[in-house]
């Protein structure tokens, strides 16, 4: 079994495993000195975004235009992040990503009497690693538990002040912001202009007007004294 895991068809797949708990271990002992990983990371998911101002221009209805941040924020909501730790998800995609790969490598030793090149096999574990990893976000983000900071009800974030972190918020085109609740606990979401000659670079500080389902609808912050 050992020997199967190390092979070289399935490093990538090892890797990964070896990874996750690594990262779990790493947890358990920053959580003992009191600075979690997952809260440093989720402090730093901001940061992704500070050299992505790029203006490959490309609608959502496929016309000529490409906007990558905007692409890349778009993945980043689907995949559950802002709803789940970031550290929990990255946990579920390397423990998803290294268990699928040594299926599938066992079932084409089975099947075709020997593995497959690693490059060959990872390509299509990795895509079935992202369904399995928004599934897997879905179902944590019901059961795990909240505590009363986290407790909060997203309509209470109507009238705050938020800061685009990822991407350009155009109509129809939504960017990730950061905003603090009444408890001082940063939220991640998706924000959209409210209004059609609207749009906000990243960095720009908004006030949230309205909530639309999963979108938050802003206007440009109208006084210097309201901050996040």
């Amino acid at each position: 079994m050992i020997a199967f895991v190390l092979s070289n068809q399935n490093l990538p797949f090892a890797i990964a495993l070896a990874l996750m708990l690594a990262i779990a271990i790493l947890e358990g002992v920053t959580t003992l000195i009191g600075a979690g990983l997952s809260d440093l990371l989720d402090s730093m998911l901001p940061d992704m975004g500070v050299d992505m101002d790029v203006d490959l221009d490309v609608d959502a209805d496929l016309d000529a235009d490409f906007h990558a941040p905007g692409l890349f924020t778009k993945l980043l909501s689907w995949l559950r992040v802002g709803e789940v730790p970031v550290l929990m998800l990255v946990i579920v995609f390397l423990t998803a990503f290294g268990l699928i790969g040594l299926f599938s490598q066992s079932m084409a030793l089975r099947i075709l009497g020997h593995m497959l090149p690693a490059a060959l096999a990872s390509l299509p574990v990795l895509v079935v690693t992202f369904p399995v990893v928004r599934i897997c976000g879905g179902i944590l983000g019901r059961v795990i538990p909240k505590d009363e900071t986290e407790s909060v009800s997203e309509e209470s974030f109507v009238g705050r002040v938020a800061v685009i972190t990822l991407g350009r918020a155009e109509r129809g085109k939504p960017a990730q912001a950061r905003l603090s609740d009444q408890h001082g606990q940063a939220h991640y979401i998706m924000v959209e202009p409210d209004g059609d000659d609207l749009s906000f670079e990243q960095g720009t500080t908004v006030l949230i007007v309205r909530h639309e389902g999963a979108l938050f609808k802003a206007i440009e912050n109208p006084s210097a004294a309201l901050t996040d």
